[in-house]
């Protein structure tokens, strides 16, 4: 384990990147030497957030002129696409943690029709699909870390421990999920042309977002059969922040207490999950700025089912905390260094 270790950030000016660069500031363990963009070079990276006051920090550089021996790890938080331009470069020894979806499809044909983005590279079967909570043992084994979308992080942590407990119905998972606009990255004011976005909510994706074949793919490996969910995201006026609504139909005989004692010993160990007291009505604001998911399960009025909610911090827990999360469990750090 090192005392200190090298990192780079690629798409340090994206609204994950700047979020990578204040959360490893604070990281005892960690120098950041790099910041990578192809659009920015010379800049500094308080010219895109005001809120970064170090001086320390290197100036933006161009992609091109990364100097892969000097560093341990490299985040890569850019375009669907690009991550796996990068990864025939990748020396044995440097750890890549991707924030895109590039190697969270397992199935190349399923990927490219979603994403529209042909697969050029083989090197992705050797990477991790990682959910922190619960690929904690095999990451340090892996030196190609895919970090979940922020969507499927908030639906996987209270769903996989019920699917693989056989607790819950599967074949009519409704998840309706809210997200600040920040989700739609810089160009999300572009990317939804007339819409009054800071002041409306908007659906979007509907019947095919592009997190849905990650989602699918993930309760289907913890459920051993064929899983698809009906998913619908929201885009509200605020900035950050996910809530999750999960409707659910529990087995015979299973009450939606059982199905709160079960996430509550599941998670009990897990530092970033916090699951409330039954029945308890939660937001986002009890999670913005923290690396927390928390976990509401609900008593919904027609028997046999049930209502889970769940919140996050997209920014953080969604992508940069999990991310850093990773890093910590890949290196054998303590897992909430830097996070607290």
């Amino acid at each position: 384990m090192k005392d200190s270790i090298n990192i780079a950030i690629a798409g340090a000016t994206g609204y994950v990147g700047l979020e990578l660069i204040k959360l490893l500031e604070n990281h005892p363990k960690s120098k950041i030497i790099f910041l990578l963009s192809r659009k920015s070079v010379g800049k500094t990276i308080n010219h895109f957030d005001k809120r970064i006051k170090s001086k320390k920090l290197p100036k933006l550089t161009n992609i091109k002129k990364l100097d892969w021996e000097k560093i341990d790890v490299i985040f890569t938080a850019l375009p669907n696409g690009e991550a796996r331009k990068m990864v025939n470069k990748l020396p044995k020894e440097v750890k890549l943690i991707d924030l895109s979806a590039d190697f969270r499809i397992k199935n190349n044909k399923i990927y490219e029709d979603w994403y529209g983005i042909k697969n050029k590279s083989n090197k992705e079967r050797n990477s991790i699909y990682a959910v922190s909570e619960f690929s904690k043992n095999e990451l340090p084994k892996f030196n190609i870390i895919s970090c979940p979308g922020c969507y499927p992080t908030s639906i996987q942590i209270p769903l996989i421990p019920l699917i693989k407990k056989k607790l819950i119905k599967l074949d009519n998972i409704i998840v309706d999920a809210k997200s600040g606009y920040s989700g739609g990255g810089k160009d999300v004011f572009k990317k939804f042309p007339g819409k009054d976005i800071l002041n409306s909510v908007s659906a979007y994706g509907v019947g095919r977002h592009r997190h849905m074949p990650e989602i699918d793919q993930e309760l289907s490996f913890a459920a051993k059969k064929n899983v698809k969910i009906s998913f619908t995201p929201h885009l509200i006026p605020m900035f950050r922040g996910i809530l999750s609504t999960i409707y659910l139909e529990t087995k015979k005989n299973i009450s939606a207490r059982k199905i709160h004692s079960c996430l509550k010993k599941f998670h009990k160990k897990n530092f970033f999950v916090k699951v409330e007291k039954f029945n308890t009505h939660i937001g986002t604001d009890e999670v913005i700025n923290t690396n927390v998911c928390k976990i509401s399960v609900c008593k919904d009025r027609k028997t046999n089912k049930i209502i889970i909610i769940s919140a996050i911090d997209n920014l953080i827990k969604g992508a940069a905390g999990q991310a850093i999360q990773n890093m910590n469990l890949a290196l054998r750090f303590k897992e909430n260094l830097g996070l607290k």
